[in-house]
């Protein structure tokens, strides 16, 4: 499917598909907690940001939730609409937001989320150069954050014996973890200063 096949289809069908080259991926909504922590992680990266700017006027970051970001230099018919993300002011309002323009996505992940499915959305978002990936798990019994994980962007593959080569040329590692039981928060000070209390992040 095109982009321009996409726009034809009812919004309310629309707004659940994303365009992987051309395939069509269903976008799953989650429960009423997914939506929520969504818009927790949104609002505490939105201040964080404001206030770097504010520090640094050279810096000028925009998070933002549920927006699409298209891959490549041109085209609309290959995109992903991360949970919540923080990007580069961009030039002119209304502006798609691009892969090279994105510093930050994120999921909360919803009891419907498989492995595979998010092994897939980490490798795409690797492949597109993203900096920084973060993924929000939820409590299985409550309505909480279980952990808050960041990924960092490995460009460059580690070193493999000879003959073997790596499935993609770009990979996510670990570099921060979050729980509740870290009572100073979420601290992390890429690709700005972030400071997230947990009681910025309850239900």
């Amino acid at each position: 499917m095109t982009w321009e096949e996409l726009e034809r289809l009812p919004e309310e069908i629309a707004s659940q598909i994303e365009l992987w080259d051309g395939r069509v991926v269903r976008l799953r909504r989650g429960p009423g907690e997914h939506q929520i922590f969504t818009g927790r992680l949104w609002a505490a990266l939105e201040r964080c940001a404001r206030k770097d700017m504010s520090t640094d006027p050279k810096h000028c970051w925009r998070a933002n939730f549920e927006t699409n970001v298209f891959f490549g230099t041109n085209g609309k018919s290959d995109f992903m609409t991360p949970g919540f993300l923080v990007h580069r002011c961009l030039e002119s309002p209304y502006q798609d937001v691009r892969a090279a323009d994105a510093f930050v996505v994120g999921e909360v992940l919803s009891p419907s989320n498989t492995q595979s499915d998010m092994e897939a959305k980490r490798g795409r978002y690797a492949s597109a150069g993203i900096p920084w990936y973060w993924e929000v798990s939820l409590a299985s019994e409550v309505s909480a954050i279980a952990t808050v994980r960041a990924y960092g962007l490995q460009a460059e593959p580690g070193q493999l014996p000879d003959g073997v080569h790596p499935l993609r040329t770009a990979n996510y590692l670990l570099t921060g973890e979050w729980t509740p039981a870290d009572t100073d928060g979420i601290e992390f000070d890429f690709p700005f200063p972030i400071h997230i209390p947990w009681t910025e992040l309850e239900f």
